[in-house]
């Protein structure tokens, strides 16, 4: 793995979102898959695509913090039955939701956007913000794992 940039990270998931290419889950999922796993298919994306607004805007979790743990599960997920890395992701995914919660007090879409239009500049400067925090730590996280492999 070449030298991955932590800051040019955080800062093509934020254009992503910005820029309305990607919402927050798919753009954390594409980031990291780029920095990380390129040759990963771009259906990986695609399967982030029901995740933005809350889960396709129901207001529950995050998207950005489906999309980080999405990313996890990309690097250190399991693909065979009753294989052991799934502890792995699994651990990594609870690390980046308590980093989470304990910055910003609740996983909610619909309480974090309370009384926000949606698209408005208020929303898209949050959730911008989140995007590029979750990409980033995301992207520290698996930078950390891969050097103690």
């Amino acid at each position: 793995m070449s030298k991955v940039d932590i800051q040019k990270i955080r800062e093509q998931a934020e254009s992503y979102y910005r820029n309305g290419e990607f919402y927050c889950s798919e753009a954390i999922v594409k980031t990291i898959r780029d920095a990380f796993s390129p040759n990963t298919p771009d259906i990986v994306i695609a399967a982030a695509s029901g995740f933005p607004v809350g889960l396709g805007g129901s207001g529950c979790i995050c998207g950005a913090v489906v999309g980080g743990t999405m990313a996890l599960g990309l690097v250190f997920g399991r693909t065979e039955a009753k294989c052991e890395k799934v502890n792995t992701a699994m651990r990594l995914s609870k690390e980046l939701h308590d980093l989470f919660s304990e910055r910003h007090k609740c996983l909610c879409c619909r309480v974090h956007t309370r009384d926000m239009e949606l698209g408005s500049p208020t929303h898209m400067e949050q959730c911008v913000a989140f995007t590029g925090e979750v990409a980033e730590e995301t992207a520290k996280i698996i930078i950390r794992e891969l050097k103690n492999q």
